[in-house]
């Protein structure tokens, strides 16, 4: 039985303390879930200073906030009462182990499930095969400390049919990583797909980064480098209701940036990935790649039959085809390429280092009908290490590559007399309008090295488009904002001369030669034959034809000579070959 309560003291005080008694708890009332009831105080008004509870019963007082003993926790609060006799379960901590709340625990593990360390199943998987992770690409690709990722914690859109615990372990970042960071201290956008997610393949949220990646890049001006590994749109996603997608804005997006555009396929590259990877200015190639507009299934499904993945388009026939600028031995190497690619559109300079430029005197063989080899040519003249040729395989009559020149960045077009005698065909002329377009979308002035026998022709040239391909090589050269200039190293021979200057000798910044150049509107050999066809057919002994033959062909030629096309100004100068580096640095920067 509780006593009465006493008096309190004289002087105001509380009533004398009192011995603790023993009380059993109440029980407790609850709302919705489970929580009690927001400001429930079972009908009374609180007293002051007193916490409202259920009445007392027998051999049980109230008692004040400060004497009362905390009350056993909710349901959704962070701790759980303790069971009775059993150690207080541990705070949850962050990354260096100091406690943290509840709902920051729950985030931080939710970005480390992004996080190769947390899957570590796909990551073996992708290492037992020879490649590496999408974030070891990345880690790989931007400079130490300068990533930010967008939409790290977006999953597939499934959420209708899956838990969203179940998707965030299985679906991270909805299967593609997005971002901005620095490459060589250039602001560079990167969209990166996971092949260890769903094959790669195209999601709703997915897509919805990407959007919101390419939108930054549009108005900041960033170049974008696409990993494109993936086998295209995924039909799974069952939250957003649509049709067909074809609504879709990403494709659309990334077409539309004047930035520069480095695409890496490796693995299985197809349909809707493909396409990002065709749109890219410059397309890396990992050794095994198989790229399609359409995957194995989709191939089956028109009616050509079952194909395996990596026939569907290996890497040589995109080599050859023109589709695929670079070749790589693996991923290391294809994010090395990448660099070197955005490090010419980043406008860094360089220390500008150079061959001995006197070996240029001797680089051409002295028999003016032997082929050599361009690229001895492009290792010389321009900066040291810093050729990279685009589309080695395609086109092989005319050489195109990025370079420097005195630690600035060029675009380089080149004739190579090993193939066709440098004789412009459609495949070549159609590589260098593309890389011309490329040169101005980029800034980059151009350099021409000119040397060909003029563009190719006969029946079998026509059959492959050869007038519009040459129309569409003019077009690109005359409407070039960047400086030009061209460089007749050897031969410069009607129209594919007047192509490889912009449309004309005249058109271009500069326009030089060397002592070895010879012009003509068109082949020495045949402007002979044909001027001097009747001429040749009265001479009746063919030793004497041959002689007289020979006679006409140096006369053309001593007429063609450089000097002689410089005194009549169709050529700005002739240069020492030591001296070609100085005149279009004068001219170009």
């Amino acid at each position: 039985m509780v006593p009465p309560r006493r008096p309190a003291d004289l002087r105001g005080g509380r009533p004398p303390a009192r011995r603790a008694v023993p009380r059993r708890p109440a029980p407790a009332r609850t709302g919705p879930g489970g929580a009690p009831p927001r400001g429930a105080t079972n009908g009374r008004a609180p007293r002051r200073g007193w916490r409202a509870t259920a009445p007392a019963e027998p051999g049980q007082e109230r008692v004040s906030d400060e004497e009362r003993p905390a009350p056993p926790a909710a349901r959704d609060s962070v701790e759980p009462p303790a069971a009775a006799g059993s150690a207080a379960p541990a705070k949850p901590t962050g990354p260096g182990g100091e406690p943290v709340r509840a709902e920051l625990a729950e985030v931080l593990q939710r970005q480390a499930g992004l996080h190769d360390a947390a899957r570590a199943e796909a990551a073996a998987k992708r290492h037992a095969a020879g490649r590496r992770t999408v974030r070891e690409n990345l880690a790989d690709l931007i400079d130490d400390g300068s990533w930010l990722e967008y939409g790290g914690l977006a999953v597939a859109a499934q959420r209708s049919r899956r838990p969203l615990a179940d998707l965030a372990a299985a679906t991270p970042a909805d299967g593609v990583v997005v971002g901005v960071g620095r490459v060589g201290g250039t602001r560079v956008a990167a969209v990166a797909y996971d092949y260890s997610v769903l094959a790669g393949t195209q999601g709703v949220t997915g897509h919805r980064k990407t959007d919101r990646l390419l939108d930054v890049a549009a108005r900041d001006g960033l170049p974008v480098v696409v990993f494109a590994e993936g086998g295209g749109g995924r039909p799974s996603d069952t939250d957003h209701p649509t049709v067909a997608g074809l609504e879709l804005t990403t494709f659309a997006s990334l077409a539309r940036l004047r930035s520069l555009r480095v695409g890496i396929a490796a693995g299985y590259c197809f349909a809707g990935n493909a396409a990002l990877l065709g749109m890219c200015d410059v397309t890396i190639g990992v050794a095994g790649a198989s790229i399609g507009m359409g995957g194995p299934a989709m191939v089956e499904a028109a009616g050509l039959g079952a194909v395996a993945p990596r026939d569907v388009g290996p890497l040589h026939v995109h080599l050859a085809s023109g589709a695929v600028d670079l070749a790589a031995a693996d991923d290391a190497d294809a994010v090395r390429l990448a660099r070197r690619v955005l490090g010419h559109a980043g406008g860094t300079l360089t220390d500008g280092r150079h061959e001995d430029q006197r070996r240029l005197r001797d680089v051409l063989p002295e028999n003016r009908r032997r082929a050599y080899d361009v690229r001895g040519v492009l290792r010389l003249l321009f900066d040291v290490d810093s050729v990279l040729e685009l589309r080695e395989r395609h086109g092989r009559s005319l050489v195109t590559a990025l370079a420097r020149l005195d630690g600035r960045p060029v675009g380089v077009i080149a004739n190579n007399p090993l193939h066709r005698a440098g004789a412009i065909d459609a495949t070549a002329a159609g590589k260098a309008t593309r890389f011309l377009r490329l040169c101005e979308r980029l800034g980059l002035p151009v350099v021409s090295l000119c040397d060909t026998p003029g563009i190719m022709v006969g029946p079998d040239a026509e059959r492959t488009g050869l007038v519009r391909a040459v129309g569409d090589l003019f077009t690109a050269g005359a409407s070039l904002r960047t400086p030009l200039v061209a460089v007749v190293l050897r031969k410069a021979y009607g129209l594919g001369a007047m192509a490889m200057a912009g449309g004309g000798f005249h058109a271009t910044r500069l326009t030089l030669a060397w002592p070895t150049g010879e012009v003509g509107a068109m082949g020495l050999e045949g402007a002979v034959r044909l001027g001097h066809r009747r001429e040749l057919a009265e001479i009746p002994d063919e030793d004497e034809r041959r002689r007289r033959y020979d006679e006409l062909v140096a006369d053309a030629y001593d007429r063609g000579r450089a000097l002689s096309a410089a005194a009549s100004f169709e050529l700005d100068d002739v240069v020492d070959p030591a001296d070609t580096r100085d005149r279009p640095v004068a001219a170009l920067f």
